[in-house]
């Protein structure tokens, strides 16, 4: 059975999940975790969202987190390496049917700014939460079973979305 892109409404039950999910791999990865953020569609209340929570990592060492590659298997995460992204290490749960994704980096690594500014732009402007929330749908509808489609899709209203996010975050969350 495919992977469907199927978009839920959003479900006020997200943040708790991501709670408890940051709480066991608090326990699990003991130092090697510096921070644990919770990100993706998930995270901006309101905003219709495949249902997968999505965190992203801060960590100490890479290496550290690699050694530590079979307590995520004993929680059911499949460490997936860069997977396309340099300085990543990724981990899908769920198989088929996707619960969560870690995305972690090192500490200071770019690539975590990103992730927060984009979700808190979306947060602090609702209509461009709405506007992503219909091109997720209009994804889903076009590509239900096609991963690498549904995210083509998104990607030219993600890349502006983050540019402007970027520019927002540096000038401090501005004042518009």
């Amino acid at each position: 059975m495919a992977r469907e892109m199927r978009v839920a409404s959003y479900d006020p039950a997200w943040p708790a999940r991501y709670e408890k999910e940051a709480c066991v791999l608090r326990v699990v990865l003991g130092d090697v975790l510096i921070r644990s953020h919770h990100v993706g569609s998930t995270s901006v209340p309101g905003l219709p969202a495949k249902p997968i929570i999505d965190i992203c990592l801060e960590v100490r060492g890479l290496g550290a987190l690699d050694a530590r590659n079979d307590r995520m298997r004993s929680l059911g995460y499949v460490p997936r390496g860069e997977f396309g992204i340099p300085g990543r290490r990724y981990f899908p749960k769920g198989g088929d049917d996707r619960t969560h994704h870690v995305h972690a980096y090192l500490a200071g690594d770019p690539n975590v700014g990103r992730h927060l500014a984009f979700r808190d732009y979306l947060r602090f402007h609702p209509a461009v939460a709405q506007a992503y929330a219909q091109v997720k749908r209009e994804a889903s509808a076009k590509h239900l079973t096609d991963s690498a489609g549904y995210q083509a899709y998104k990607n030219a209203f993600i890349a502006r979305t983050l540019e402007a996010a970027l520019a927002w975050a540096a000038s401090d969350y501005g004042t518009d």
